[in-house]
């Protein structure tokens, strides 16, 4: 992104500093002044748009209504007005001028009259995040093994809490191929089976897949553990072998480039080692790291040791979409999310992940985002 569309100016003396806390932790947001006057959430004209927030702030307050939010905060070094109570509070009176409200930019200067902003000082400490999307694969499967259908995703094997550390390795596991070897632990914990390996692969990256089987039943799958090594990125993977330049990768490369060479699979796939184990979710949909539902376009990803888990965050970046010719384009994008999930990706103060939704297309979109932009948290005055 070469410009930065919401001006912003820094409030000398408000960079927190927390006594006794750790300084990193404590100094990931800065209280700023919005400028701008074109910084509204566009699209809350539209009651169609303001209910999916609306639903997003009220599984935020389901989330803080729970023993585990309390812990949670208890934990992190925010800044002192960041208390559980306060960002309560806030979503209450958020949720009641979206409400209240379908002028996009008397909401705003509601918005800005009554709430503070805090901007995540980013990659950089001048406020430079790194937006990516993720998605809800949805695939083909089947519930047995077949000709088409042989690559698995597994169940969480039921003597995993015995597991030494460190764990087996991917290739370990499921072999270079793909296909467990008779001596990985994960034979018998198949779930269901997919036609290719890398749309298996795929799923374990979202952490979800909305999955159709023969019998042309949906089946749900969600997140259910993992093994203790951190996520490699094949696209980083990638780049570092000088296959693709950095600013000419999406997912949609990777996937042409693994279909057309289909034998890099097993050259790749093995480097990342984290492995994710899966249940059956029954049609509920995606669930983040708050162990609430996310909402396409609504709700975010963070990293949970530095953010305020359930608040409000705007969000100001570039997002891609479709044009007429079946091409994609990009556009400044400003809106409002709640900060609901997490990943092993997602790591400081300058990374934020998209949650656009459910489906092939929104799959494409996903990964054509990968753009620079700003976060901001409120908090009432």
């Amino acid at each position: 992104m070469g410009r930065n569309w919401l001006a912003v100016t820094v409030i000398a003396g408000c960079f927190w500093t927390i006594a006794g806390a750790n300084p990193i932790l404590a100094q990931v947001l800065e209280k700023v002044e919005l400028e701008a006057s074109s910084y509204a959430d566009l699209d809350l004209w539209c009651e169609c748009n303001r209910t999916p927030l609306i639903e997003s702030i009220n599984h935020s307050l389901t989330y803080l209504d729970t023993a585990k939010s309390a812990e949670d905060y208890a934990n992190l070094d925010l800044p002192p007005k960041f208390s559980r109570d306060n960002v309560r509070r806030s979503l209450l009176r958020f949720r009641e001028l979206v409400q209240a409200s379908n002028d996009p930019h008397k909401l705003q200067q509601q918005i800005q009259q009554e709430f503070d902003f805090y901007q995540s000082v980013g990659t950089d400490s001048l406020g430079t995040v790194d937006f990516t999307a993720y998605f809800e694969p949805s695939y083909q499967a089947s519930p047995v093994q077949t000709e088409k259908f042989r690559y698995p995703i597994y169940r969480q094997p039921p003597t995993f809490d015995q597991w030494q550390s460190p764990h087996p390795t991917r290739a370990e596991l499921e072999g270079a191929n793909g296909l467990a070897p008779a001596d990985s632990p994960l034979r018998g914990q198949e779930l269901v089976w997919l036609p290719s390996r890398l749309e298996a692969y795929l799923v374990q990256v979202q952490g979800s897949a909305r999955l159709q089987l023969p019998n042309g039943k949906i089946m749900t799958v969600g997140f259910d553990g993992s093994t203790d090594y951190g996520y490699v990125s094949l696209g980083k993977e990638l780049i570092n072998d000088e296959i693709f330049l950095p600013e000419e990768l999406s997912l949609p490369k990777l996937i042409d480039y693994f279909e057309t060479n289909p034998d890099k699979l097993s050259e790749y796939i093995p480097r990342n080692n984290r492995f994710i184990f899966f249940r059956e979710t029954f049609g509920s949909p995606p669930i983040g790291s708050l162990n609430v539902p996310v909402t396409a376009h609504r709700s975010i990803a963070t990293d949970k040791s530095l953010m305020p888990p359930g608040a409000i965050a705007l969000v100001s970046t570039v997002l891609p979409f479709p044009a007429y010719n079946g091409e994609w384009f990009k556009l400044d994008r400003t809106f409002y999310a709640l900060d609901q999930d997490t990943g092993s990706a997602i790591k400081g103060a300058g990374r934020v992940d998209i949650f656009l939704g459910t489906g092939t297309n929104v799959q494409t979109e996903a990964g054509l985002v990968n753009d620079q932009g700003q976060l901001y948290y409120l908090l009432l005055k």
